[in-house]
């Protein structure tokens, strides 16, 4: 299995400028292999479009939560989607895209959500990478909430699907961290 190793937020990223006011911002990358798609949509629709099923379940009880909050469930927000012909994969909206780069986020009155699917060549390297970088920013204390109740299960899926862009795209290399 591919290393999935935690990294600092890429600079190279056009999430980049939202790091400062965040409340919370990650970043996982995993290796790819040569043959790997070039191009990031692709590269997302891969991954996200069929979540594994413990995701799904874990989804299902997410949106019972919040559902009485007023936050928007995920098949709200796919419907929303579709109905007004929005560009997404899976759930996410894409806010923007490029070959290398592609940006889903969803804004409400709680909080902001961003997700950056990024393929770069580290500087040096011969091979390329993925990076998926998160970043969050909190409007009330609902939206921290909300951000804290989410955040174990937040890693562990962020780490999850890279472990399947992995299965599809990726470099085995010694070890697998998905689980810490």
């Amino acid at each position: 299995m591919s290393t999935i190793r935690r990294i600092p937020p890429p600079t190279d990223s056009r999430l980049a400028a939202d790091y400062a006011a965040a409340s919370h911002t990650d970043a996982f990358a995993i290796r790819l292999k040569d043959e790997a798609p070039d191009d990031a949509v692709a590269l997302s629709r891969a991954v996200l479009e069929q979540p594994p099923g413990w995701f799904r379940v874990l989804l299902g009880i997410r949106d019972a939560a919040v559902k009485p909050l007023g936050l928007k469930t995920s098949s709200a927000m796919r419907a929303h989607l579709a109905a007004n012909g929005i560009a997404h994969v899976g759930m996410f909206r894409v806010l923007s895209s490029t070959p290398e780069e592609v940006v889903f986020g969803e804004q409400d009155r709680h909080l902001d959500f961003k997700l950056s699917i990024l393929i770069r060549r580290p500087a040096g390297a011969a091979h390329r990478e993925a990076v998926a970088t998160t970043t969050v920013r909190c409007h009330n204390l609902l939206g921290r909430f909300y951000l804290a109740a989410i955040m174990p299960g937040h890693v562990l899926a962020v780490k999850s699907h890279l472990a399947a862009a992995a299965r599809l795209h990726g470099i085995h290399e010694r070890g697998d961290d998905v689980g810490r």
